[in-house]
């Protein structure tokens, strides 16, 4: 079982001297306040500005993206930004979004205030849908080439292998635990099967209620923030995190969502059949992602529950669930 970080530490030399050489280097003036903000894949900052409003600094972990695949995020939320959709997409500094200085990469966005969204409320659903039809709208006018695709592989086989050759998981626990992934792919795959042959477009990809932030007022409602796992696939997948509950509340909420949502742009009901599946490769990805980054030190302070035994046996038991929701017929608004 493997229980120490391996590799070099990422963002080692980010420090808040750097950090403000680095915001210095492409002509802003901050005045040395810093607020780190919740980030753990990349570490992100609230700029105070010797003049205006305070900006939004994001540093990139080296090895995630290519520059290739990090300027086609931008270049899609500049986009939809263009078209008047509330997204944060970061800020042209100099003919560029993003930044380089020293081994640091780096984009700068404008602050956006708001609160949780509440997604219990059938208006509020209604609105995500609308906003969402609209990206989805734009996200398949072209594809992406640098960002991959959600898929089996990328989600599902290539966490699995990294945790099986990594010696992350218990060894009594090891054959149960990898048994049943496989049961579980061998589940999503057939719920891949089912959907049949679906259109794959341009995705937000994280579209949970951390990644929208609601204003109030005149002009108000969602702003879609933070598109670093932006990649193509099916345009189910930025709509089920948005479902919770049982069975039949998930299904009055996706009226809701589809409500909003076909007013822009028509809905494949096939990817119905994905639900689950998708839901079962985030379990699986999650798991792997917090064993790829257990040698960033940020990681065992905030998770100290990962890589232990009760981790795992409660991760063999929610594929073990998600294996049987996998078999139901879809949900239907």
């Amino acid at each position: 079982m493997r229980t120490a970080g391996f590799g070099s530490t990422p963002f080692a030399t980010l420090t808040p001297d750097l950090l403000l050489d680095a915001l210095e280097s492409v002509g802003l003036r901050p005045d040395g306040r810093l607020l780190a903000l919740n980030s753990y894949e990349n570490r992100v900052y609230q700029i105070f500005m010797e003049q205006g409003a305070p900006l939004v600094a994001k540093f990139y972990r080296a090895g995630r993206w290519s520059d290739a695949a990090i300027l086609e995020e931008h270049a899609f939320s500049t986009e939809l930004a263009a078209r008047e959709l509330p997204v944060v997409a970061p800020l042209s500094i100099g003919g560029k979004t993003l930044h380089h200085h020293n081994d640091l990469r780096f984009a700068v966005f404008p602050r956006q205030g708001g609160r949780a969204p509440e997604f219990e409320r059938s208006e509020t659903l209604e609105w995500m849908g609308r906003f969402i039809g609209r990206i989805h709208a734009v996200g398949e006018l072209h594809a992406f080439e640098e960002r991959g695709e959600i898929s089996v592989h990328s989600f599902g086989e290539e966490p699995r292998e990294f945790l099986k050759h990594g010696r992350f998981l218990p060894a009594d626990l090891a054959c149960v635990y990898f048994g049943v992934v496989d049961q579980a792919l061998d589940g999503a795959r057939r719920c891949f099967e089912r959907a049949g042959d679906f259109a794959t477009l341009r995705l937000h990809g994280d579209c949970h209620c951390g990644n929208v932030l609601w204003v109030e007022g005149e002009g108000g409602g969602p702003w879609f923030v933070d598109f670093d796992d932006s990649r193509m696939g099916p345009a189910v997948q930025d709509l089920w995190m948005l479902l919770s509950g049982e069975r039949g509340d998930q299904s009055r909420q996706l009226a809701d969502v589809l409500a909003g949502y076909e007013d822009f742009r028509e809905f494949d009901t096939r990817e119905l059949h994905l639900v689950e599946a998708l839901r079962t490769l985030r379990l699986i990805h999650y798991a792997g992602w917090l064993a790829r980054r257990w040698d960033d030190p940020a990681f065992p302070a905030a998770f100290p529950w990962f890589n232990t035994q009760r981790y795992w046996q409660d991760r063999i038991l929610e594929l073990r669930e998600q294996i049987a929701l996998m078999q139901e017929p879809p949900l239907w608004s």
